[in-house]
């Protein structure tokens, strides 16, 4: 065509992470086909046990009214439906936020795009090193970053805040240069450390002193056991005057395919001209969202009554139960291991010079086991693997016993 390509475009770094991944499985199994059957997967963070009745019961409902006159209905409030806002508010956040803050969408991935949307290309944005690849990869998209620098692998104009073994993978963003907008998971993808409520209280106080706006990614929230470690941002005092935070269904209820997650703007928040940032993030949602589905949103109010809050509960106990077994094979190979604990996610430092791609491929082809090189996370990962606790039990079983085996002479 005669289209110029967006230019913004050009400087994304490779393909996405995990369509690479699938690449690269892809291409084992091509060259060893007699290995296809036992390919097991610990790489991407896909929930893999079937929806629980109760859960299930609300989206058969929502489908069902569809087919009756008087549950029939169509377009919805482009924020979500009333009853599900007002139940996020009260069962996930005890009151602590209101219903209006709440925007119900089809999933934080997706949210943290509209965020960016709504803060344009005129900001600067600081991301945990190693991250999530969406807060990096969205900036750029948007236009807020230079080009990525071949020696560090970083983007000019972004902040990398890193994430050490050293640090605890906590970063000191009081000690890097300012940033508008601040990206911080907890617990955290791909790391698997989860903040206390005195390094997010300082992380706050911060963002305050700085006038920065934090966008905190709490999607694994439901996987924290320690009561000293907040699943809200606003659990800290103070957050409401800085904080957005994004959330999702679904590793809560495996909502991973059904597509339902929230994000909270306090009415405390503002631009620096006064202007509320809700509004804003309101006009994006009204003008290039029609609303999360009917359907799915009955599923979401029935994950927020005490049988669904069970059911979650449960299935959170057997990925952690995973997790628990992949840290002691990981640690009993002879690695040292991080995260597992109140995060799905095993972090996996590799003896000093192994390359986490070579790791990769080395588990692959030894033991047939699908892992993530710490590297696809920002150039702060490289040295590191991750491993996921979403698998089957069985696969998870498997795995160990597999990895055990050809990996003892590795660490």
């Amino acid at each position: 065509s005669g289209v110029t390509r967006n230019p913004n475009f050009a400087k994304l770094a490779g393909g996405y992470l995990f369509p690479e991944i699938g690449r690269r499985r892809s291409a084992y199994i091509e060259e060893n086909p007699d290995m296809a059957d036992r390919i097991i997967s610990l790489g991407i963070g896909d929930t893999t046990m079937p929806i629980p009745p109760h859960i299930l019961s609300g989206l058969v409902e929502g489908a069902s009214k569809l087919g009756t006159k008087e549950g029939y209905s169509g377009y919805g409030a482009e924020q979500g439906m009333g009853p599900l806002r007002e139940k996020i508010a009260t069962v996930l956040y005890d009151g602590i936020i209101s219903a209006n803050e709440v925007f119900v969408s089809d999933g934080a991935k997706c949210d943290i795009m509209r965020i960016q949307q709504m803060f344009g290309p005129g900001v600067v944005s600081a991301v945990q090193d190693p991250s999530y690849p969406v807060y990096v990869d969205t900036s750029v998209m948007m236009g807020q970053t230079g080009e990525i620098a071949e020696e560090t692998k970083q983007y000019e104009n972004i902040v990398y805040m890193p994430c050490t073994a050293e640090n605890e993978f906590f970063p000191d963003y009081s000690s890097l240069p300012r940033a508008d907008v601040v990206y911080f998971c907890s617990p955290n993808n791909p790391t698997g450390a989860a903040a206390t409520r005195e390094q997010l209280k300082g992380l706050v106080e911060t963002c305050k002193e700085r006038g920065s706006i934090l966008v905190f990614d709490a999607a694994y929230a439901p996987f924290i056991r320690d009561p000293e470690v907040p699943k809200s941002i606003f659990e800290i005092e103070g957050a409401r005057d800085v904080a957005i935070e994004v959330n999702s269904f679904s590793k809560y209820a495996g909502f991973t395919g059904v597509r339902l997650g929230w994000t909270v703007i306090p009415s405390d928040l503002t631009f620096n001209d006064g202007s509320l940032v809700r509004d804003d993030f309101n006009r994006v949602m009204t003008t290039a969202f029609n609303g999360a589905s009917n359907i799915v949103q009955g599923g979401g109010l029935a994950c927020l009554d005490p049988e669904g809050q069970k059911e979650i509960n449960e299935l959170i106990d057997y990925y952690l139960e995973n997790a628990a077994m992949l840290k002691e094979a990981m640690e009993s190979i002879g690695f040292k291991v991080f995260g597992g604990d109140n995060a799905p996610y095993v972090f996996v430092q590799l003896p000093e010079g192994k390359s986490s791609w070579d790791m990769f491929s080395e588990m692959l082809e030894k033991a047939q086991v699908v892992t993530i090189p710490g590297a696809g996370f920002g150039p702060g990962g490289e040295g590191y693997l991750r491993l996921s606790a979403f698998a089957p039990r069985d696969s998870v079983i498997e795995a160990c016993s597999r990895l055990k085996e050809a990996m003892v002479a590795t660490a």
